[in-house]
């Protein structure tokens, strides 16, 4: 026998409970990338990426479900407390609650209604929602470019990171030629003796 409605929707309901709504996610990231990332805090049970219905096969956001509410809790306190950079690149990740509208998708509520109706084009509502999706295409094309931008910056910054390292990487081994192997210390000091 299939559960019920009712049945279907609390079990959605406490699926939700133990989801974190992690973003701001490096594009290139994969759900085994995250699922070794969070596994110090408990089991991870299953990872979904979001649609980013705006800008085309970029992730950007995933709903990552813990094994219980308490993983999913622990998750936000220690993201929001500390930085929580996945796989080391110069973006830190956010993470929240999820929330039932989160989810592409879900069981409708019992006894819930959606309600629509078919718009004509002498309607004068159809010019406010001609208007809104003009908005709304507009939208996403000023938000893809941005994100592009955004991404050429980390990329930047990724970069003068790479850099700075192996120059203090060089110092660090001259450093330990001079004063180790050529006992560089030694030499200082007896010239200061004399």
């Amino acid at each position: 026998m299939e559960p019920s409605a009712e049945a279907k929707y609390a079990a959605f309901k406490e699926k939700v409970k133990r989801t974190v709504y992690l973003e701001n996610l490096n594009p290139q990231l994969t759900d085994a990338v995250i699922r070794t990332a969070l596994n110090q805090f408990g089991n991870v049970v299953n990872i979904q990426f979001v649609p980013n219905f705006g800008l085309e096969n970029i992730r950007y956001a995933a709903l990552v479900e813990m094994g219980d509410a308490k993983q999913a809790n622990q998750i936000i306190t220690e993201i929001a407390n500390n930085p929580f950079m996945i796989s080391g690149k110069p973006r830190p990740v956010r993470a929240f609650a999820a929330e039932i509208e989160m989810f592409p998708f879900h069981p409708r509520k019992p006894g819930g209604k959606v309600p629509w109706v078919w718009l004509d084009k002498k309607d004068p509502d159809f010019e406010v929602a001609q208007k809104i999706k003009d908005t709304v295409l507009k939208h996403a094309s000023e938000a893809s470019s941005l994100f592009q931008q955004q991404l050429l910056e980390e990329e930047k910054t990724h970069k003068r990171q790479a850099e700075t390292l192996k120059a203090n990487y060089k110092k660090k081994l001259l450093r330990h030629k001079y004063v180790i192997l050529d006992k560089g210390a030694v030499k200082l000091a007896e010239h200061s003796v004399k």
